[in-house]
Formats: C-alpha cells, sequence, structure tokens
C-alpha cells in the first residue's frame, strides 16, 4: 500500500457462504434439520457471537468492483452483509428456509454438550463496516440474504461432505443434554 508507482486495494473478506463453501458453515445446523432432530443445542456464547458473512457471488461482485476501479485504488474495504446476525439468527434463518419447526434450544457452557462447544472467544464479536465499499463503489448484493441461504442448502443438499466431515455430531449426547434441559 505504500508504494508509488504500484497502487493497491485492500479487500477484507468476510466468512463466504454458498456454494463450494469447504468449511461446509451451513452444515451443522441443515444435518440436523435433515436427520429430523426435535431440537438444535447452541452454547449461549457462540448462539449469540456475530461475525461478517457473505454470500460467495456477492463477496465475488464487490472484488469484481474494486478490481476495476479506479476510485479502489490505495484502499481498504470490508465486505460483508449488513446486518451481522448471530449464528442462532442465521440458524433460524436456515430453519426457516428449509421449513423445520423444532426448537433451538440455547444452554450454558457447562451444560452443552462436549462436541458442541467451540473453542474461542464468542464474547468477541467481530463486526465489519462494509459503508465504504458500497458508498464509494455502489456495491450492493446482487443476490438476497435469502436467496443465498436458499441457493447453499440446496449445494449442501446436492453435496454431502463425504468422509471428510469437519463437524461432530453425538446425537445420544445431544438427546441427553435436551432431556436434561427439559427436565
Amino acid at each position: 500500500m505504500g508504494d508509488s508507482e504500484l497502487t493497491g486495494t485492500v479487500c477484507r473478506l468476510p466468512m463466504v457462504y454458498g456454494p463450494g463453501d469447504n468449511l461446509r458453515r451451513f452444515h451443522p445446523v441443515l444435518k440436523r434439520i435433515d436427520d429430523g432432530r426435535p431440537a438444535i443445542i447452541y452454547e449461549e456464547g457462540l448462539a449469540g457471537w456475530k461475525t461478517p458473512r457473505g454470500y460467495v457471488e456477492n463477496v465475488a461482485a464487490a472484488l469484481g468492483l474494486a478490481a476495476v476501479s479506479d476510485r479502489a485504488a490505495g484502499r481498504i474495504y470490508n465486505i460483508a452483509e449488513t446486518p451481522a446476525f448471530s449464528e442462532l439468527e442465521w440458524a433460524r434463518k436456515i430453519a426457516a428456509v428449509t421449513g423445520w419447526t423444532g426448537d433451538f434450544l440455547v444452554l450454558p457452557w457447562d451444560r452443552t454438550t462436549e462436541h458442541l462447544r467451540q473453542p474461542g472467544n464468542s464474547a468477541q464479536h467481530w463486526e465489519a463496516d462494509s459503508t465504504r465499499v458500497r458508498n464509494e463503489l455502489g456495491y450492493r448484493e446482487p443476490v438476497s440474504i435469502e436467496e443465498g441461504i436458499r441457493r447453499t442448502i440446496e449445494w449442501e443438499r446436492a453435496n454431502p461432505p463425504g468422509e471428510f466431515n469437519p463437524h461432530r455430531f453425538d446425537y445420544a449426547a445431544e438427546d441427553a443434554a435436551i432431556g436434561a434441559a427439559r427436565g
């Protein structure tokens, strides 16, 4: 960025979801929905955690604008959908698109099964302000969040993870936690 001969642009990317997502961000919720689970457990810290996200085609559109705009030279842009939703809000959006009518059960850390506890500090949200790319380059998401979720679900269902599954599923432990919570 400091080279006067070669101008650069920095685009800070969000968590990208959609077809081709190797991290399978929707898979833990969608698999439980498709397996007919009556409830999906979230640890309370993770349930409220917010991070920037972007549907793959929308992120590509923002990158394209930054790549061809002279105005982008020397600038730094955050690419992210607005508003930033919590993990629980994302799960509810996925559930709404699928028509799932089960319950989300938010439990404290010590009552959440070990395989559902996420490492890291969920008290620290990762929100990004994408106002600059919108105002300076006229960026607008060409694909709505709802349509992006629908397309991602369709892709996830057509492309199960196969042998490598980055997420753990222990329904017996989850059933025990659900039973204990509902007493």
